[in-house]
C-alpha cells in the first residue's frame, strides 16, 4: 500500500487497556481556562514515569460549558482507578483550584464515580458550602478571588492507551513537518489526545533494557545513527523517525485519529522526503488492541 508515494507498512500498533476521565475547566476568559488546562496536563506524557497520560481534548465555547463561560476539555488516562484518583486530586488541587477564576466540572456523566470536589472541598477549612442542582452536587470553596466551584464527582470510563504510528523520513526537518501536519488534523478528532510534547515523541521505546533498573529503553532498531551496528528496521535512506502516540476513549476514535493523521503526514509525499509509515508493536504480546494500518487506511 502507498499513499502519495509513501509506503504504508503492513503492520499494526499495539495498545493496552487504561482507565480515563474527562474534565471541563472553565474560567473568566479563554486565556485563564487554557492556563489551568495546560498546567493540569503538564508532565503527563507517559505512565512510565508520570503516573498518568493527559492532554487537551479541545477548546469549548461558553454554550458548551456547565457555567456558560469559556472552557477547555481535558482527558486523563491511568493504568488503575487508584492511580487515576490520585492524579485527579493532585492535579486539580494544584492546577485548577489555584488558577484565578477557575471552575471544574465532570466531562463524563456515566461509569464509576471518581472524587473531585468531594475531596478538594476540605481546602475550605470548614467554610465550604455544598450546592445541589437536581441530582448533581457541587462544592463552593472560598478562595482569595471569590469561590472555587467544583463538581462533587466525575466518572471513570474504560479507555485505550498506546495507539501509535511512525513517520520515517529522509531527514529530521521532513519528519517534523509531516508530524506537525498529522497533529493538526488529529486534534480535530474528539475522544483522543496525543500526550507527548506537541503531540510528537522522538524517543520511541521498547520494553526492557540492558540496565535492570529501567523498564523501557530506546527503540534501537528505529534509531538512524545505529543502522550500521544493530539489526536495524530502517533502510539506508531513512535519516529520522518520529512517533505519534494516541490515547483514546474508544478504539473507533483511535482508528479515526490514526487515519486522518497518517493521510495528513503523507500529504508531503515521497517527493517531500516521507519514505514510509510504520507502527510500534511487540509482536502482539503487550496489549489486546491491534490497530492494523492497512485495515484502517484501505
Amino acid at each position: 500500500m502507498k499513499i502519495n508515494g509513501v509506503v504504508i507498512e503492513n503492520t499494526f500498533a499495539e495498545a493496552f487497556p487504561m482507565k480515563a476521565t474527562r474534565l471541563i475547566i472553565t474560567a473568566l476568559n479563554p486565556t485563564w481556562a487554557m492556563n489551568s488546562a495546560q498546567a493540569l496536563t503538564g508532565f503527563a506524557t507517559s505512565v512510565i514515569a508520570c503516573g498518568c497520560e493527559a492532554g487537551i481534548e479541545r477548546v469549548l465555547s461558553p454554550r458548551e460549558t456547565p457555567d456558560g463561560r469559556p472552557g477547555v476539555a481535558v482527558l486523563l488516562f491511568a493504568m488503575s482507578t487508584k492511580e487515576l484518583t490520585k492524579q485527579l486530586q493532585n492535579r486539580v488541587g494544584q492546577c485548577v483550584l489555584t488558577s484565578p477564576t477557575s471552575a471544574c466540572f465532570a466531562g463524563i456523566d456515566h461509569g464509576d464515580p471518581l472524587p473531585l470536589g468531594k475531596t478538594l472541598r476540605y481546602f475550605g477549612d470548614g467554610y465550604q458550602i455544598a450546592k445541589k442542582l437536581g441530582p448533581t452536587r457541587y462544592w463552593r470553596v472560598p478562595v482569595m478571588d471569590g469561590e472555587f466551584l467544583c463538581q462533587d464527582v466525575t466518572h471513570l470510563t474504560k479507555a485505550i492507551g498506546g495507539g501509535n504510528f511512525l513517520i520515517l523520513a529522509e531527514n529530521q526537518t521532513q519528519a517534523l513537518a509531516a508530524s506537525e501536519r498529522a497533529i493538526e488534523a488529529m486534534r480535530k478528532i474528539p475522544e483522543v489526545i496525543m500526550p507527548f510534547p506537541g503531540g510528537v515523541v522522538r524517543s520511541g521505546s521498547k520494553v526492557g533494557s540492558k540496565y535492570k533498573a529501567l523498564p523501557a529503553s530506546t527503540n534501537h532498531r528505529y534509531c538512524p545513527t545505529l543502522k550500521d551496528v544493530v539489526d536495524s528496521a530502517l533502510t539506508k535512506d531513512v535519516g529520522a523517525v518520529l512517533e505519534i502516540v494516541i490515547d483514546g476513549l474508544t478504539s473507533e476514535a483511535i482508528s479515526l485519529a490514526t487515519k486522518v493523521g497518517v493521510r495528513a503526514a503523507c500529504g508531503l509525499g515521497r517527493k517531500g522526503g516521507i519514505i514510509a509509515i510504520s507502527a510500534g508493536n511487540y509482536g502482539g504480546n503487550l496489549g489486546p488492541y491491534h490497530f492494523k494500518l492497512h485495515e484502517i487506511l484501505k
